[in-house]
């Protein structure tokens, strides 16, 4: 077996494990996500001595994911200034000389769950994370989609629901499906944090109108086999049959295909505990070697 690391590097805490190609994950540690000079010194010190002989990365962005790019590697204009234009591939591959595999955090999950998960082996997906942000990871015949960038999904505008004034809380784009259907859009909506809405029916229904027109146009767009849904937002587990029926209603029949037939297997949860990230990354890590 390989000896692999794996950080999941996300806008609030890091993720550092050690795990194999076949996805068992063994020791691990979670730090804060301070600034860059705070958070990677004691990462580097993890890996240092625990013998891997790759490194995936799966990171909050927006990142550059082309080798080819003079920013490769490149954590680029984030919200998170201490992190922008911060070279995170250098740094580790520098600090502990083994190759590394780089991608988007989202990737990083959809990567995890399609080889490790309940979705194994499928080759068109979509993976969702709907908590903090929202962000979509894409696979396109068994490849990740890039692009000239990487998808940006939870930017898709949306249209408002009827007797919702809510204006939307993404300060580029107002009423995307970032800025209407995130955690903090649900918390500057309703004045509580969503665990604090469970048993709130009408704040579920408003959040799956939103999350059944991302899914309507994933679908014509893109015609994936599957789309998995992740993050903190879907912890509210009755979220998922609200978006499927309001999904095949937007559908109003127009696609009929095995899949949507079956659509309780086709809009599913992440599978693998929380931890289809860290999964993705040692498949980053072993694919580097």
């Amino acid at each position: 077996m390989k000896r692999l690391g794996a950080l999941e590097a996300g806008g609030t805490k890091m993720i550092c494990a050690i795990g194999d190609e076949t996805g068992k994950i063994g020791e691990r540690i979670s730090l804060p996500t301070l600034a860059p000079e705070e958070t990677v010194p004691p990462m580097i010190d993890f890996f240092r001595d625990k013998g891997i002989e790759a490194l995936g990365i799966a990171c909050f962005g927006p990142v550059d994911p082309d080798p080819a790019s003079k920013t490769y590697g490149r954590i680029l204009k984030t919200p998170k200034l201490p992190w922008r234009d911060y070279d995170i591939v250098s740094a580790f591959r520098e600090a502990l000389n083994v190759p590394v595999g780089f991608d988007t955090d989202v990737n990083g999950s959809l990567l995890g769950e399609i080889t490790f998960g309940a979705s194994k082996g499928i080759r068109n997906a979509v993976y969702y994370t709907i908590g903090t942000g929202i962000g979509a990871g894409i696979m396109s015949e068994g490849n990740l989609l890039h692009g000239m960038q990487h998808a940006e999904a939870g930017h898709i505008l949306m249209r408002p629901v009827a007797g919702d004034g809510f204006k939307g809380c993404c300060p580029s784009h107002g009423n995307c499906l970032e800025g209407m259907a995130a955690g903090p859009a649900i918390e500057q909506r309703w004045g509580k944090s969503g665990k604090e809405l469970a048993d709130q029916t009408e704040v579920w229904e408003l959040e799956s109108d939103y999350l059944a027109q991302a899914m309507l146009t994933t679908i014509v767009m893109l015609s994936p086999e599957v789309i998995i849904l992740g993050g903190g937002v879907m912890a509210q587990e009755q979220l998922f049959p609200m978006v499927r029926e309001k999904t095949l209603k937007l559908l109003n029949g127009y696609l009929d295909t095995p899949q949507l037939r079956d659509i309780d297997h086709y809009i599913v949860p992440a599978s693998l505990n929380g931890d289809q990230g860290i999964c993705g990354c040692l498949k980053l890590a072993a694919d580097a070697l």
